[in-house]
């Protein structure tokens, strides 16, 4: 293992967007295994050290690797294209549209059915962004136009947690 590794060369997959959770997992515990502070223990408190970096590495990387926000934003950021979520929110206006209709419907929702309805619709728009993440990736390589649609996601994101938010409240 090298500290200089990428996450995808730490956990021996390709670079894409398109990741296999299993694989992802099967090959976090192997690592983990292979780092764990105790199998140093014979060699010393600095061999322990060292491990502990290389354990707090390994669960950084899948971290990163396991979310697809944060794989996304992470092979963006490998290719010169930053996210730059705190200082660029600049959106399409029909994005923005849809930001602001599904927000009234947010705010005008009476019942759990209201709230389910805007739920599926917005899961629906996370799986279309998700989708077009995978493709601006993996099949066109188009970082900057894919930095652009992991802002759009965060938005997406950061909302369905406001509809989680109103259906705790109602205690749903």
């Amino acid at each position: 293992m090298n500290l200089n590794d990428t996450d995808f060369q730490l956990f021996a997959v390709p670079a894409t967007f398109a990741q296999d959770r299993a694989t992802l997992d099967a090959r976090w515990k192997e690592l983990q295994r292979e780092a764990h502070p105790d199998r140093f223990a014979a060699q010393g408190p600095a061999a322990q050290r060292i491990a502990m970096q290389w354990s707090v590495r390994i669960n950084e990387a899948y971290q990163r690797l396991k979310n697809p926000i944060k794989r996304a934003t992470y092979l963006c950021e490998l290719h010169g294209a930053g996210i730059q979520a705190h200082t660029n929110t600049a959106m399409p206006p029909e994005f923005l549209m849809q930001q602001m209709a599904w927000r009234e419907e947010l705010d005008d929702a009476a019942d759990a059915a209201a709230l389910d309805s805007l739920r599926a619709e917005v899961e629906a728009g996370r799986a279309q962004a998700l989708s077009t993440l995978d493709w601006l990736i993996d099949e066109k390589g188009d970082y900057p136009e894919a930095a652009r649609q992991v802002r759009a996601l965060m938005f997406i994101e950061r909302f369905a947690e406001d509809i989680e938010a109103k259906a705790d409240q109602w205690g749903q």
